[in-house]
């Protein structure tokens, strides 16, 4: 694989997430726990990053008030704004310390509902770089990483979705859209399998959630 034309995308890997204390963490803090997503994730950017591939967060926040969405919203969105998560500024809404950008990682702006690509410059900022294959984690399983695989599909991209580098609100959302939606528009694979093909080597069993890839 050249790793030149390579992104990995890093959705949401905020504090109101991942982080105790966070508006949403206890919703998915089961999730993470049952897939180690977190520290797998840290492991997944630094060893992509030290091959040569792109690393793209892309984070979620609002002004206080949600001013940018509808007054009635419903569905998810109607949980972050009940739950007051992602406010622009605070810490809730700032990446994880664990998944801290480099200096040379991108942080994409803008994103303001679930598909990465709906409010963002994320597909400009990948075709200018001349990205074909992006490589998919973060939150939630079902809905934000869900809906950028669809979109990501449609428009071309080698997709990747990161198996256990995501979470969700319940292990039967998580299990459910990995088994039936994902492998309909990307490959799925876990972090080692991923970075194995990065490097063109052959990837071991994932016992300890390490990435640490054997030589073919």
């Amino acid at each position: 694989m050249d790793t030149t034309n390579t992104a990995v995308l890093l959705i949401e890997f905020q504090n109101d997430f991942t982080t105790p204390g966070g508006a949403l963490h206890d919703a998915v803090a089961g999730s993470m726990a049952e897939t180690g997503m977190l520290a797998n994730s840290a492991k997944l950017m630094d060893a992509a990053r030290e091959a040569g591939a792109t690393i793209i967060h892309i984070p979620i926040s609002f002004k206080p008030g949600y001013s940018e969405i509808t007054s009635h919203p419903y569905g998810i969105l109607a949980g972050v704004v009940g739950s007051q998560a992602f406010v622009a500024g605070g810490w809730g809404a700032a990446i994880t310390d664990e998944m801290t950008p480099a200096p040379a990682d991108i942080v994409v702006e803008g994103k303001r509902g679930l598909d990465a690509f709906g409010s963002t410059n994320l597909d400009f900022i990948l075709r200018s770089k001349g990205i074909q294959k992006v490589a998919i984690g973060g939150f939630l399983t079902n809905c934000c990483v869900e809906s950028t695989m669809r979109t990501a599909y449609e428009r071309g991209y080698d997709v990747v979705t990161l198996t256990d580098c995501v979470a969700a609100t319940s292990s039967q959302e998580h299990q459910n859209a990995i088994t039936y939606d994902y492998p309909m528009f990307s490959r799925p694979m876990t972090g080692t399998e991923f970075l194995a093909e990065l490097s063109g080597v052959e990837a071991v069993a994932d016992t300890s959630r390490g990435y640490e890839p054997a030589p073919a």
